[in-house]
């Protein structure tokens, strides 16, 4: 198995780290955790959407990986995006967590690119 396909592993458990940060609470309340991490404030917060940007990215990252395995793309530079991109994402959600919203956005467009040259090695 490529480093590329173990990328797409850690990208899919990324999020459950970060609603793990916005979970752990004396008063979380599993029997409604919807409910209990929409009125979380702060540090909380910032990782519950930084937990749902995470699964809104993952398909995306997925599927370009397995279109530049599919299509012969250069395994080794695949393999680099893709651990670029998860390296980019567990920065992204440290930064989203610590409120530095401009290295956030900074983050968020380097794992954006590392797909975009997932597919552009993939033509």
């Amino acid at each position: 198995m490529t480093l590329a396909f173990w990328m797409i592993l850690v990208a899919a458990l990324l999020p459950y780290a970060a609603i793990g940060y916005a979970k752990y609470d004396k008063k979380f309340d599993n029997h409604s955790p919807r409910k209990f991490l929409e009125k979380q404030k702060g540090a909380k917060q910032r990782a519950y959407w930084a937990h749902q940007n995470s699964f809104e990215i993952f398909p995306v990252f997925a599927a370009a990986v397995l279109i530049a395995y599919v299509t012969g793309a250069d395994r080794a530079l695949a393999d680099i995006l893709a651990f670029s991109f998860v390296c980019s994402r567990i920065a992204y959600i440290l930064a989203y967590i610590t409120d530095k919203a401009t290295l956030r956005s900074i983050l968020w467009a380097i794992g954006l690119g590392c797909i975009v040259g997932l597919f552009v090695i993939s033509l």
